[in-house]
C-alpha cells in the first residue's frame, strides 16, 4: 500500500459530496442509495448520517460489509469496500452536523431518529483522468485506436487498487 495512493484516494473522496452506499441484507441482495458524505477522515474512513428505522440500518445490522461508489462525470471514479458501524454519539454528530441535514432530521442533532454510519475502508480502487491525466489518457486512447492496441495506463497514477491494513 503506497502512501501516494492513499493520498490519491483521500483527495478523490474529499472531492465528492455524495456517494452511493451499497448494503447487503439477510437475503444478500445489494441495495444502493445516494448518501451525503458528512466527513472523510485522513485514513479514508467515512461518516454518514442516517435514520434509525431505515432499511440500510437493518441491512448493516445483518451484514456490516458495504461498498461505496463515487463518480464525477467522465473523469473520476472510485469504489471503496469497507466495514460499516452504527453510532449514536451526539458529540460526534454535532461535530459533523451541517444545516442541510435538517431536511432529514428536523430536530437537528438531538433528533432521536438520528444515527451515524462510520465506514472503515478495507480496499479501494480508483480511476482518475482529471487534468493532465485526462489528456494523457486521451492521447493513449487515440494511439491505441490508430495502432490496434490498448491504451497504456500507469498503475498508481490514473488507476490504482489499494488494500488498507
Amino acid at each position: 500500500m503506497s502512501k501516494n495512493q492513499i493520498a490519491q484516494i483521500h483527495e478523490l473522496l474529499t472531492s465528492f459530496d455524495t456517494a452511493m452506499l451499497i448494503t447487503f441484507g439477510h437475503s444478500n441482495a445489494a441495495h444502493a442509495r445516494p448518501m451525503a458524505i458528512a466527513r472523510v477522515e485522513s485514513d479514508c474512513s467515512l461518516w454518514f448520517f442516517t435514520g434509525r428505522g431505515s432499511a440500510k440500518v437493518h441491512e448493516i445490522e445483518d451484514d456490516r460489509d458495504v461498498l461505496i461508489v463515487c463518480q464525477d462525470e467522465h473523469s473520476r471514479y472510485l469504489s471503496l469496500r469497507g466495514t460499516a458501524m452504527l453510532f449514536t454519539d451526539r458529540a460526534k454528530a454535532r461535530e459533523l452536523w451541517k444545516e442541510s441535514y435538517k431536511t432529514w432530521f428536523p430536530q437537528g442533532v438531538e433528533d432521536p431518529n438520528l444515527l451515524l454510519i462510520y465506514i472503515r475502508p478495507e480496499e479501494a480502487e480508483y480511476w482518475d483522468n482529471q487534468g493532465f491525466k485526462g489528456i494523457h489518457y486521451a492521447f493513449e486512447a487515440v494511439k491505441a485506436y490508430a495502432t490496434g492496441t490498448t491504451p497504456q495506463i500507469k498503475e498508481g497514477e490514473q488507476h490504482g487498487k489499494v488494500r488498507f491494513s
